[in-house]
């Protein structure tokens, strides 16, 4: 069968969507800001000095690659990285009991893009809307979008994520519709999908996609709940099918990304739903090379393409006592030469259009095709000061339902009364 492999005819087709200049603004939960906060002003970066903390989730190198660079590359200006935690819900309760107290520690916090509301209308982080005005045009349309909330930028983005789907070329055809997928995972056990199905965050991402592609959401602009439909019951039917079939690895309901990539690696299944960061880790195993990458497909044949961006932003603490040198510090993340960096030394998906069309990373990154046209896809989470409730409401009942621990119409209804309670919250 033919793998995919990236051709150069995709990337500049790829460019316009990555690089377009007309980007329609999203909006905020009706009745929910953040409060007036002080301005950074991108010259601030001029002439600082001194000693830059930034803090952040469980360091797999991409982080002291980025203080070690920058320390090298300034003059009058070092950095440190502090982890705050293994696991995103352990670093976000470091960061919140820090900024909470009005800690000095960190100037640079590196931000999940689903905190973004939540820190924003609590005042934790200044305003980045100059900083990003003034780089806008470099970087990807979509990874902006996860840096609004009420009608400014609180952080710009670092490096950014959306899902891939990695699969066997020696035993499966590459994927065109979810549907396709399931069928031909249900012919053989050895094809079978391993996905994230445990009831954490990575459960509501994978759902996500799929609700998304079938022209699904969870809230309106607004902030109504809107997951009450006939496209989230077709998704989670279609969900537990597949589970019931063998089609979905049934050990999926105890999978987050590690346990389900080590399956995929063992030669256990066909198809892999995964993040770009795993590929380094599967070309190394004994399946590598019958390994090929896809964008994340269609839910059917009327559909279109959906995946859902991940990824981490930065942004300035507003007790920081060093915001030149945060300033500085984030041009230099975000500059070309680093952002090229992060995606061949440590397979991060960059957050700059131009990495993508790069000569050097064409020809040694066999899946950056495949990868922009994910991020290109890519929508938002939804957008909330209480994202945390939001997801948790979602995947313990699609859990529920897809573990037959629930049938899906309890299971919707369920999930429509949690998000309205936490909407209710802030």
């Amino acid at each position: 069968m033919e793998p995919t492999r990236p051709t150069r005819a995709l990337v500049p087709a790829l460019a316009l969507v990555l690089t377009g200049c007309a980007v329609e603004l999203p909006t905020a939960p009706a009745d929910v800001g953040a409060p007036e906060a002080r301005v950074v002003d991108p010259a601030a970066a001029v002439g600082a000095t001194g000693e830059v903390t930034v803090c952040g989730p469980r360091d797999t190198g991409v982080y002291t690659t980025l203080v070690e660079s920058f320390t090298a590359s300034r003059p009058g200006l070092s950095a440190r990285y502090v982890e705050l935690g293994a696991d995103t819900d352990y670093t976000r309760t470091q960061a919140i009991q820090r900024l909470e107290g009005g800690s000095t520690e960190c100037d640079v916090y590196v931000m999940d893009v689903t905190w973004v509301g939540e820190w924003a209308s609590q005042g934790w982080v200044l305003d980045q809307s100059e900083l990003v005005a003034a780089n806008r045009h470099g970087l990807i349309p979509t990874t902006l979008d996860t840096a609004f909330f009420d009608g400014r930028y609180w952080a710009t983005p670092f490096h950014t994520n959306a899902g891939l789907l990695f699969y066997r070329r020696d035993r499966v055809p590459p994927p065109t519709t979810w549907r396709q997928v399931y069928a031909e995972a249900a012919r053989e056990p050895g094809n079978r999908l391993e996905m994230q199905a445990k009831p954490y965050e990575g459960l509501t991402v994978n759902f996500l996609e799929l609700l998304y592609s079938a022209g699904g959401s969870v809230l309106s602009d607004d902030g109504e709940v809107t997951v009450d439909s006939p496209q989230t019951r077709e998704v989670l039917r279609t969900m537990t099918g597949a589970l019931r079939d063998g089609a979905i690895d049934r050990a999926s309901l105890t999978y987050e990304e590690d346990n389900s990539r080590r399956a995929f690696e063992s030669g256990a299944a066909g198809y892999l739903r995964q993040w770009p960061s795993a590929h380094a880790l599967i070309e190394e195993t004994d399946v590598g090379d019958s390994v090929a990458v896809a964008p994340l497909p269609a839910f059917d044949a009327e559909a279109e393409p959906a995946s859902v961006l991940g990824g981490w932003n930065m942004a300035i603490a507003a007790s920081s006592t060093n915001v030149g040198g945060a300033v500085a510090l984030i041009d230099h993340a975000t500059s070309p030469e680093f952002q090229k960096r992060i995606l061949l030394e440590h397979s991060q998906a960059p957050a700059i259009s131009a990495t993508y069309r790069d000569p050097e990373v064409l020809a040694r990154v066999p899946f950056a095709a495949q990868l922009a046209e994910s991020v290109a896809n890519a929508r938002p989470r939804p957008r909330s000061p209480v994202y945390a409730q939001l997801s948790r409401a979602i995947y313990t009942n699609v859990h529920d339902a897809i573990s037959g621990q629930s049938d899906v119409e309890s299971a919707v209804r369920r999930m429509v009364e949690d998000l309205e309670a936490a909407q209710e919250t802030f």
